[in-house]
């Protein structure tokens, strides 16, 4: 059976530019024996994702790559563009890290299932009803309903999509299934779903699983190994328990200790963070009883191909000034259409009630402008938000412009920045996207809407995409932008770590109701309803509930 080696790799991306070559993978060895678990572990430009492209010669013309990656025996630098293309999903596949961005919004998603079976396996499903059973029995494996085959991309929640991805990597019955984050930015228990899903395919049908995540609790659920990278350096390799619970190296103590425990008092209301935002006032806010946002009886309805659907129902919430209000739940649960209903984006029904600052909610448009100049929204995807043309002052200002705000722009600009924590904000302001790092970009967006100085941020999965470390000094930066100047948040979140870290209060929803309210430390140390207890129990915690079995 297949097996993956990488014997001495180094790659190296030539560039154009005064900086030179870029050496993104250093001398790394590394072994994935047939039917066994490896999980590489590091933060962003570690090397890590530039490492298992290589193993399907996926990199761009620009990289490098010396020493050897043997798939079968075989150096694929060897193998000609007729027979790399036959490993690809028929011995080798790939869970790509964006569901979203990996299928097609045009197409019916059984569609690109069979597409795979049409183009990588006609020997074996050789009609089109063979491979029309075969689409639905790989729907069937990865838990999903049949009738999911005829949705679109846009249709399923981002744990159903990460099923369509998995189960197009199944298609072909490959050897190694290589998955790059498979599980960023999906809801504890549809991880959970996810990373039993892999680990029991491992066991049952003997597949090698390659994976790559910043969370060393998500790979120790599922892989026997564990690697950590850093700057294209293997740091540390070793059996996962020893690698979580015994780290040798500093960096890999730095991985395990960045995820909160619930329920540590350490981490309550203090992200763990090298660069913490700082506090300037001598008196910092805190929470107070004047009331800025308030939501009565809101429901929301959809018009779907099944019918009138109500995606949110009978929602109470209360939002006072200088609180963090969390709204967790799963994908689908309702929490983004709460957050856009309450920036008055989405008509919710009549009966519902929103008040902001004691005054109905603005319905006609010179209204709503000016109460959205005091509400501003974080998307959960800083690269999606920003023109990757433009510059961070362009990207900072266009807020200012929408509104009508001519004066003191450069200024305005320049505190938002700075009250985002990028200094010296002068430094910045030519920068373009891409020439930022994550965590960057996202303190960018939060300065644009920082310039209008709003009372509110709703911020929908502000760090999902973040690295741990990066993680941190976000969450850090929220912490201080309420005692900085009082200003209060809404965040929509699965992550129950980030509401033990930030949140004064937690609201959990399901299927469009809030199940459970109250002040964090309550409600996640001592959970009424047993959903928020199933919540709890499907976060991944470090060398504990192991998914893996014997192997």
């Amino acid at each position: 059976m297949t097996d993956l080696s990488f014997e001495n790799v180094s790659i190296t991306y030539r560039s154009s530019t005064d900086r030179g070559d870029v050496i993104a993978v250093s001398d790394v060895s590394l072994d994935l024996p047939a039917g066994a678990t490896l999980g590489i572990a590091g933060e962003s430009g570690s090397g890590k994702s530039t490492l298992i492209m290589s193993a399907l010669r996926l990199l761009p013309k620009s990289a490098r790559l010396d020493g050897r990656v043997l798939l079968g025996g075989k150096d694929i630098k060897e193998l000609s563009f007729g027979e790399i293309r036959a490993v690809r999903w028929a011995q080798a596949s790939i869970v790509f890290q964006g569901a979203l961005h990996s299928l097609n919004p045009v197409r019916e998603v059984g569609k690109q299932i069979i597409e795979a079976l049409e183009h990588h396996a006609k020997g074996t499903w050789t009609t089109p009803e063979k491979r029309r059973e075969r689409m639905f029995g790989l729907l069937d494996e990865v838990d999903l309903e049949r009738a999911k085959a005829s949705a679109y991309p846009h249709e399923l929640s981002g744990g159903q999509k990460q099923r369509i991805m998995i189960a197009m990597a199944l298609a072909c019955e490959p050897d190694i299934i290589i998955a790059d984050e498979p599980t960023t930015a999906l809801d504890v228990i549809v991880q959970k779903q996810i990373l039993s899903g892999l680990a029991d395919l491992v066991a049952d049908r003997g597949i090698s699983l390659l994976m790559i995540s910043h969370d060393l609790a998500v790979l120790s659920a599922v892989c026997a190994n564990l690697a950590i990278m850093r700057h294209g350096e293997l740091v540390e390799y070793g059996p996962s328990d020893e690698v979580c619970l015994q780290p040798q190296v500093e960096y890999t103590k730095q991985l395990a200790g960045a995820f909160p425990q619930i329920g540590d008092p350490e981490s309550r209301l203090h992200p763990r963070t090298l660069k913490p935002a700082e506090v300037h006032r001598a008196e910092p806010f805190a929470m107070s009883e004047e009331v800025v946002l308030e939501a009565k009886n809101l429901s929301v309805s959809f018009d779907t191909r099944r019918g009138r659907e109500r995606a949110v129902r009978g929602v109470d919430l209360k939002l006072r000034r200088a609180e963090i209000l969390a709204v967790v739940g799963q994908s689908g649960s309702g929490k983004t259409t709460l957050a856009r209903s309450l920036l008055g984006l989405q008509e919710v029904e009549p009966g519902s009630q929103l008040a902001f600052a004691g005054s109905p909610l603005p319905r006609k448009a010179k209204a709503l402008r000016t109460f959205r100049r005091k509400v501003q929204m974080i998307l959960q995807d800083p690269s999606g938000s920003l023109n990757p043309k433009r510059s961070v002052y362009e990207a900072v200002v266009e807020g200012l412009r929408v509104q009508g705000i001519r004066d003191r722009q450069y200024e305005r600009v320049i505190g938002a920045l700075e009250a985002a924590e990028l200094t010296p904000a002068a430094d910045y302001l030519e920068s373009i996207p891409q020439e930022l790092s994550g965590g960057q970009r996202q303190r960018v967006v939060i300065a644009g809407a920082l310039a209008l100085e709003p009372q509110l941020l709703i911020a929908d999965e502000p760090v999902a995409s973040l690295d741990a470390s990066v993680r941190g000094e976000i969450l850090s930066l929220f912490l201080a932008l309420k005692k900085n100047l009082g200003m209060s948040a809404l965040i929509i979140t699965h992550d129950l770590g980030l509401a033990w870290n930030i949140a004064d209060t937690v609201a959990v929803m399901k299927k469009g109701e809030i199940v459970e309210y109250g002040e964090v430390d309550t409600v996640l140390s001592n959970p009424q309803h047993e959903y928020t207890q199933e919540l709890l129990a499907a976060v991944p915690r470090l060398g504990s509930q192991s998914l893996v079995r014997n192997e």
